[in-house]
């Protein structure tokens, strides 16, 4: 166990000087978790929308299961999509446990719900607001999604910098599907769990000051994108 002085010296040292190994697991963890996000929200946004500009019967317990998907404990959602894509699952043939794809497939699940939920409670405010414009327009549903994603958009970037924020900070399922193998699956999570436990602090704690800086320009960017959302609206 190093001094905790020396170790943060040196972890500032491997940031500062790009080394090979922090860079390669920080490239992977962006291209999972971004391409999660891109995913759920192709999912979630439509969703949303859908529940969002319609009232159906059983409507309000489609809002209670979607305000409750946003909590699904990681592990579980991990050890579902292992049992899936392990090899006597049903989709073992595709041989993706252990790869990107796998830990992509985990997050999508994972940040889906938040997304739907998320863009449900937005977009229904809003049409909450437009409703009567949109009759007086005759608008059918798929005309009135459009218009309310298009005016919503900056409310919406807000949904998929949480979305995004919530999967790259992730660990458990991509631990379980991924197997956190070296030059492969390793992502920040992942490895600073594993260099924490063996005692390599320069490397985990060098990890974790990236993941500090990524948390920070996402909320940041929230900030920016609400503080523009507030002087559209008023423009």
């Amino acid at each position: 166990m190093q001094d905790m002085g020396e170790a943060l010296a040196v972890a500032m040292t491997l940031v500062l000087s790009g080394d090979g190994d922090l860079v390669e697991i920080v490239g992977l963890s962006l291209r999972v978790s971004l391409t999660a996000t891109v995913a759920a929200c192709a999912i979630g946004l439509p969703i949303g929308a859908l529940v969002a500009t319609n009232r159906f019967p059983g409507r309000g317990a489609v809002l209670v299961v979607m305000n409750a998907l946003m909590g699904l404990p990681p592990v579980v959602v991990g050890l579902i999509v292992y049992l899936h894509l392990s090899r006597a699952g049903p989709l073992g043939f595709l041989g993706l446990l252990y790869t990107p794809a796998a830990m992509i497939i985990a997050q999508t699940i994972l940040i889906a719900p938040i997304v739907a939920a998320l863009s449900r409670q937005v977009i229904e405010d809003m049409h909450a607001e437009y409703a009567d414009h949109f009759r007086s327009l005759c608008l059918n549903t798929r005309q009135t999604v459009q218009a309310l994603l298009w005016d919503a958009r900056y409310a919406l970037l807000t949904v998929a910098l949480a979305g995004f924020g919530r999967a790259v900070a992730e660990v458990g399922a991509v631990m379980i599907v991924g197997g956190n193998i070296d030059h492969m699956t390793r992502v920040m999570t992942t490895a600073i769990a594993l260099e924490t436990s063996k005692g390599d602090l320069p490397l985990a704690l060098g990890l974790g000051i990236v993941l500090m800086v990524l948390a920070l320009g996402v909320n940041a960017l929230v900030h920016s994108l609400r503080l523009t959302a507030v002087r559209q609206a008023y423009a």
